[in-house]
C-alpha cells in the first residue's frame, strides 16, 4: 500500500481532524459533541494553513494583510477559499460547511444542553476529509467502517462527477468557459443536447440525495446502497470527456 506523502504542514490539521474520529469509537453524547468541534477546528487550519501557505507551495499569491484579515474568522476564510482556490472545492460545498460550522457553536457554547446525531458527524468527517484531499493530495482517514466506507465513496464519486461535469461543459463552450455553478453547467449541456432531460433528472435525483444527506435530511445509512454508489459511478463515466 502506497504511503501518505510527509507534508510537514499538514501534520497539524490531520492530528486534530483524526482525534475528532477517534473520539467516536467510543460513541456518546458527550464525544460526539467533542468530535464535532475538533472536526471543525481541523477544517479551520487546514484552510487557514493552506492559504498561508508560500506561494511556491499552494500556487496562490494572497498579499499578507489580505491573509491576516481572512485569518480572522471562519467564514472569511470560507471566502478567500472560495476566492483564491475554487479549484479546491470540488465535491465541497461551502454553505454546507459553514451551516456545520453554525451547529458546532452551538453545541460549544451551550455546553451539555444539546447533544448532536452521531450521522451529522460522521458526514461532517466525510466533507473535512474531502477537504483536506483537495488541500493536501492525499486522503487522511480510511473508512474501515463498511457503512462509512460507502459514505465516502459516494462523496468521491460526486467530486468526480461535479469534475468532468464543468469540464465537459467547457469542452462543449464555443471559449472553453466552465459555468460557474453545477446548475448551469447542466442547463447549459442539455440546451446543447449533450446530456438527455433523461439524464438531467437523473443528475438532479443524485444532487438532491447529496443534499439531503450532508445536511442531514436523510440517513445515509438508509439512503446509499451499493447499487446507488455503482450508478453513480456509472454516470460519471458516462460524462467524462474525451481524451481525444
Amino acid at each position: 500500500m502506497k504511503e501518505d506523502p510527509y507534508l510537514p504542514w499538514a501534520t497539524g490539521p490531520g492530528e486534530i481532524l483524526r482525534h475528532g474520529l477517534d473520539l467516536l469509537k467510543n460513541d456518546s453524547d458527550t464525544n460526539r459533541r467533542l468530535a464535532m468541534i475538533s472536526i471543525d477546528n481541523a477544517i479551520e487550519l487546514m484552510i487557514k494553513t493552506f492559504l498561508g501557505l508560500p506561494k511556491r507551495v499552494n500556487g496562490l499569491a494572497i498579499p499578507r494583510k489580505e491573509y491576516q484579515e481572512m485569518a480572522e474568522s471562519f467564514p472569511k476564510l470560507l471566502d478567500g477559499l472560495e476566492q483564491h482556490a475554487p479549484e479546491k472545492l470540488d465535491g465541497v460545498d461551502l454553505g454546507t460547511i459553514e451551516w456545520y460550522h453554525r451547529l458546532r457553536n452551538e453545541l460549544y457554547h451551550q455546553g451539555n444542553g444539546l447533544t448532536v446525531e452521531r450521522e451529522k458527524v460522521e458526514v461532517y468527517a466525510e466533507l473535512a476529509n474531502l477537504l483536506f484531499k483537495n488541500l493536501y493530495g492525499y486522503e487522511l482517514v480510511h473508512s474501515s467502517d463498511s457503512s462509512t466506507e460507502l459514505l465516502g465513496e459516494f462523496m468521491d464519486e460526486w467530486v468526480r462527477f461535479e469534475a468532468n461535469l464543468r469540464d465537459l461543459a467547457a469542452t462543449h463552450h464555443l471559449l472553453g468557459q466552465e459555468p460557474g455553478s453545477m446548475l448551469r453547467a447542466m442547463e447549459f449541456l442539455e440546451n446543447a443536447s449533450v446530456i438527455t432531460p433523461q439524464h438531467r433528472r437523473e443528475i438532479d435525483h443524485y444532487r438532491r440525495l447529496r443534499n439531503e444527506i450532508v445536511h442531514g435530511a436523510a440517513d445515509y445509512k438508509e439512503t446509499l446502497t451499493r447499487d446507488v454508489v455503482d450508478r453513480l459511478h456509472q454516470l460519471v463515466e458516462k460524462i467524462a470527456p474525451s481524451e481525444e
